[in-house]
């Protein structure tokens, strides 16, 4: 595996990681028909934009690191709710 693939499946870089994975077996599942895997692309999207307001909040305040770790991420749904 490559080191931007290995990058990818980190979770502590990656923090849409469960959501890259649902749309890709929804892909598979459904022969590569994008229609029926419309709600999975659309919830990655959403993950992917909310976390990165988070960084890019963070990286207002002055918090390093930007991203938060996957374990703080976990802290943060349970707190709030996963909100997508």
């Amino acid at each position: 595996m490559s080191r931007h693939a290995q990058q990818l499946r980190d979770h502590d870089i990656n923090p849409c990681v469960a959501e890259t994975d649902a749309s890709r077996r929804c892909m598979d599942d459904n022969n590569y028909n994008k229609d029926m895997c419309t709600a999975y692309f659309l919830k990655y999207k959403s993950c992917r934009k909310f976390w990165h307001d988070i960084m890019m909040q963070r990286k207002r305040n002055g918090v390093k690191p930007e991203m938060p770790s996957a374990e703080e991420r976990k802290k943060m749904l349970e707190t709030m709710g996963k909100p997508y």
